[in-house]
């Protein structure tokens, strides 16, 4: 009898563990595009939708690229850095090292750690693209370009 109360205790003990450590988590569980900055370029948007300043992401950061038609970003690498793009509307070129390969909706593009890479928007309507960095970090790089302006939150992302 009283193994089958020092269970109960322990699974009580554990169930309280488990909603306190719950309670303590940093950083959004579930975000909306709507509440996260984006940054505006000539060439389109990103809207960085996991990353450690909104979810407290460890590991890796996600974000949402908008190409407008016919443009795209320069040839760049990512040092330690791996990266996913997923398009999920539109087409474009993508280069990767010396690869080159038009890719559409449902394909998915593997970047090597410091591969140098592109894409640029070749279809006729805007190229939506998820993108994956593991680590994180190059989010913070793309923030303070330059060429980057940032539209606060909620914020609709006029050109100027």
């Amino acid at each position: 009898m009283a193994t089958k109360t020092r269970s109960a205790t322990r699974k009580v003990a554990k169930k309280k563990r488990a909603k306190k450590s719950a309670t303590k988590l940093k950083g959004k569980r579930f975000v909306n595009v709507d509440d996260v900055d984006t940054l505006v370029f000539d060439w389109g948007t990103i809207k960085w939708i996991s990353e450690p300043k909104v979810t407290n992401a460890e590991r890796f950061t996600t974000g949402l690229v908008n190409l407008d038609i016919g443009k795209g970003h320069n040839r760049h690498n990512h040092p330690g850095v791996e990266e996913i793009i997923y398009c999920m509307e539109g087409q474009g070129l993508q280069t990767v090292g010396r690869e080159k390969k038009t890719i559409r909706a449902g394909d998915m593009v593997h970047v090597p750690p410091g591969v140098y890479h592109s894409t640029k928007n070749t279809g006729w309507d805007q190229m939506k693209l998820l993108v994956v960095y593991s680590p994180s970090g190059p989010e913070e790089i793309i923030r303070n370009m330059p060429e980057c302006r940032v539209v606060k939150a909620g914020k609709p992302p006029v050109r100027k």
